[in-house]
C-alpha cells in the first residue's frame, strides 16, 4: 500500500474519532440538562464556557502549529480530549462539569488545527479533491456517535458509563493511527501569528466559516432540547441523528458538486437550504416538517467549512497550518458562540424563535461570500 495512502487512512480514522466523540458530547447535553436541572439561560452559561477556552487555546495552537510536526499536538490533545470526556461523563458536581466542558473544548481546539493542517499537506499529494472526504468521515463519526447515544439513552444507560466507555474505545483506536500519520510537514515560512487584523480574503473566509459554524455547533447543541421540547418528540436524538446523515452524505459529494458548479454557486445555494430548512422548522413545529427541515439544513450547511478551509490553504500570506489556525478561530469561536445564544434567545423569546439565529446566519453568507470571490476575481485581473 502506498504511504500516501497509509497517511489518508489514518488521518481518517482521526477525523471519524472527532467526531463521534463532539457528537457523543453533544447528544448528552439534554441529560445534563436534566441532571444539573439547568434552565435554558443557565445551559447556555455552561455552554460559554467552550468559546472562551477555545479563545484562549489560540496562541497555544498557534505555537504549537509552527514549533512541532502536526502529527505530535494531533496525538497529545486528542488523549486530554478524552480524560475530559471522561471528566464530563463523571461529573457530579458543577465544578467539575464546567472544568470538564473547559479541557474538553481546549483540546479539541488545538485537535482541529493539527488535523486540519494534516488535511491540506495531504491534499498535494493527490490529484482529485479529498477534503470533502475527511469532513464526511468526521460527519459519519457524528453520526454513529449519535446513533449509538439515541440507542444507549433508549436503554437508559447513565452517561458516566457512556462517555468514559467512548473515551477509552477511541483513544485505543487513536494510538493504533498516530504511526501511520504524515510526518515532517511542519512549514518553514508563514508561521508567525499577527494578532492584528489579517487580510481581506482571510478576514472573509473568517466570516464565513463564523457564520456557518453558528448554525453547525447550534444545531449540534440543541436539535436534541428542540425536538424534545418543541416537537414533543420522545427519542429526542432523533432530529440530531437527521441532521448528522445528511451532513454526512452531502459532505461525500461536496468534492465532485464543487467541481461541476463552482465555490461561488455552491455557497448561494448551501445559504438558500439553510434558510429553507430552518423556515420550515421554525413554522411548522411538527414532527415531519422538522425532519424536512433538519434535513435541510444538513445538507446546506454540509460543504461551507470544508470548501472555505481548502480556500485558506491557498493563502498566500501564511503557511497552510496557520492560515487553518486564523480561520479556525472564527470557525470554533462560531461553533461555541452559537449554542449559548440559542440559550439566551430561547430564555427571552422561546426555543423555537431562537432558531431564527440560523436563518439569519446563512442569509449573511451570501454577501460575505460574493465579499470574497468579488476580491479574489479584482485581484486576479490586475
Amino acid at each position: 500500500m502506498k504511504v500516501e495512502i497509509q497517511q489518508r487512512i489514518a488521518l481518517s480514522t482521526y477525523f471519524f474519532l472527532s467526531g463521534f466523540c463532539f457528537s457523543t458530547w453533544a447528544s448528552r447535553i439534554p441529560t445534563i440538562k436534566m441532571a444539573f436541572e439547568l434552565n435554558e439561560a443557565e445551559l447556555g452559561n455552561l455552554l460559554m464556557v467552550m468559546p472562551i477556552s477555545s479563545l484562549i487555546g489560540l496562541p497555544v495552537s498557534g505555537w504549537l502549529v509552527s514549533r512541532f510536526e502536526s502529527r505530535y499536538p494531533l496525538m497529545v490533545s486528542y488523549i486530554f480530549l478524552a480524560i475530559s470526556l471522561v471528566l464530563i461523563g463523571l461529573a457530579h458536581k458543577l465544578v467539575l462539569l464546567i472544568a470538564g466542558i473547559f479541557f474538553f473544548a481546549f483540546s479539541m481546539r488545538i485537535f482541529n488545527i493539527a488535523i486540519n493542517t494534516q488535511s491540506i499537506t495531504l491534499q498535494k499529494s493527490f490529484k482529485r479533491k479529498i477534503i470533502g472526504s475527511f469532513h464526511g468521515l468526521w460527519s459519519s463519526g457524528g453520526l454513529l456517535g449519535v446513533a449509538l447515544s439515541t440507542l444507549l439513552v433508549k436503554l437508559e444507560v447513565p452517561i458516566y458509563k457512556h462517555l468514559p466507555a467512548v473515551a477509552i474505545f477511541t483513544l485505543l483506536l487513536a494510538f493504533a493511527a498516530f504511526s501511520f500519520l504524515l510526518k515532517k510537514d511542519r512549514s518553514s515560512q508563514g508561521n508567525k501569528l499577527r494578532l492584528g487584523k489579517p487580510d481581506k480574503p482571510t478576514m472573509y473566509l473568517g466570516f464565513i466559516v463564523f457564520l456557518a459554524a453558528i448554525t453547525e455547533g447550534g444545531m449540534f447543541d440543541w436539535s436534541g432540547v428542540y425536538f424534545k421540547e418543541v416537537v414533543k418528540e420522545d427519542v429526542f436524538t432523533l432530529g440530531y441523528l437527521i441532521f448528522m446523515v445528511f451532513m454526512a452524505l452531502s459532505r461525500f459529494f461536496s468534492d465532485r458538486i464543487v467541481e461541476k458548479i463552482g465555490m461561488k454557486k455552491n455557497y448561494l445555494i448551501s445559504a438558500s437550504l439553510v434558510c429553507l430548512g430552518v423556515l420550515l422548522m421554525v413554522v411548522f413545529p411538527y414532527f415531519w416538517p422538522a425532519i424536512i427541515g433538519f434535513c435541510l439544513v444538513g445538507i446546506g450547511v454540509a460543504s461551507v467549512i470544508p470548501m472555505t478551509f481548502l480556500l485558506a490553504g491557498t493563502s498566500k500570506k501564511y503557511s497552510p497550518g496557520m492560515a487553518i489556525s486564523i480561520i479556525s478561530t472564527y470557525a470554533i469561536v462560531g461553533m461555541l458562540l452559537g449554542p449559548p445564544l440559542v440559550g439566551y434567545l430561547a430564555h427571552i423569546f422561546n426555543l423555537k424563535i431562537s432558531f431564527i439565529l440560523f436563518f439569519t446566519s446563512a442569509l449573511m453568507l451570501i454577501p460575505i461570500s460574493r465579499l470574497f470571490f468579488k476580491y479574489k476575481e479584482a485581484n486576479i485581473q490586475e
